[in-house]
């Protein structure tokens, strides 16, 4: 289970920084926004020249539960203001075999909630160069976030500085401003020459009234997905069987954390 441990005030944590021309935009073209079967939208980051990464649940289809056509989904490399560096529909998409969709939110699922997207064709962009994977990061560590998000669609928006509030099975909790749309965003480490992801955006919470936002550590994951797609896997699948009700938003007595949403295809 999650426990939350105590945390530190997050006023110091900067605002978002709108990313909306190409000076501000120049570092972050590998982030893009998926357009996912014309039902909403996430936010990916380019790992690979023919691989994003982004969260699991933006693969399912709210309503029926059921996993989305890979090939229905789109990703605009640098999308800002109606223009995109990249344009790339997804061939196959590979979700964390041990996420479950229809389950109740908790640590387990949260902490799974990672899919690996493979491109069409790879994107030889060379103002879009993909971000590497760093190790996860300390309690305390600063981090940020560049998503796109529902009344930012049009351009990302860069947080850099909130903080890791707590690591717990395979859970950061940070102090990172999100919301419907930022699911699948990559949040950065800072630390050296570049940025370098560390986790992906999986939900939003409380944690004593304060925002917050959970995303899983990636270490495992990724090797478990990269292994997964050597073996052929992640072309569409039948509907899971036997899903059950999601259940969000109310106060967990053993976490103490309120779950407020964890968005699906409404990203």
């Amino acid at each position: 289970m999650l426990y939350l441990l105590p945390v530190c005030a997050v006023a110091s944590d900067s605002r978002l920084e709108r990313l909306d021309t190409t000076d501000a935009g120049r570092d972050w073209e590998a982030v893009g926004r998926l357009d996912i079967n014309g039902m909403g939208f996430c936010t990916g980051a380019l790992i690979a020249p023919d691989l994003v990464l982004t969260a699991a649940h933006c693969l399912f289809d709210k309503k029926t539960k059921a996993r989305i056509d890979p090939e229905s989904i789109e990703f605009l490399a640098g999308w800002r203001n109606g223009r995109a560096s990249a344009y790339r529909f997804v061939r196959r998409a590979l979700v964390h075999p041990d996420y479950e969709f229809g389950g109740e939110v908790t640590s387990e699922r949260v902490s799974n909630d990672v899919a690996l997207l493979e491109l069409q064709r790879p994107i030889r962009n060379t103002t879009v160069v993909p971000f590497q994977i760093a190790a996860r990061p300390q309690k305390g560590a600063q981090v940020g976030v560049v998503s796109y998000a529902k009344d930012r669609a049009e351009a990302p928006s860069l947080q850099e500085v909130c903080s890791v509030m707590a690591r717990q099975e395979g859970v950061l909790v940070m102090s990172c401003d999100v919301d419907f749309g930022s699911s699948g965003a990559p949040i950065f480490s800072f630390d050296g020459d570049e940025p370098r992801i560390v986790s992906v955006v999986s939900a939003k919470a409380e944690v004593r009234g304060e925002r917050v936002a959970l995303g899983a550590a990636l270490e495992d994951q990724l090797k478990l997905l990269h292994l997964e797609m050597a073996s052929g896997h992640g072309f569409l699948q039948a509907p899971p069987p036997g899903v059950s009700r999601v259940m969000v938003g109310n106060e967990r007595n053993d976490t103490g954390a309120k779950f407020i949403k964890s968005c699906g295809t409404n990203c």
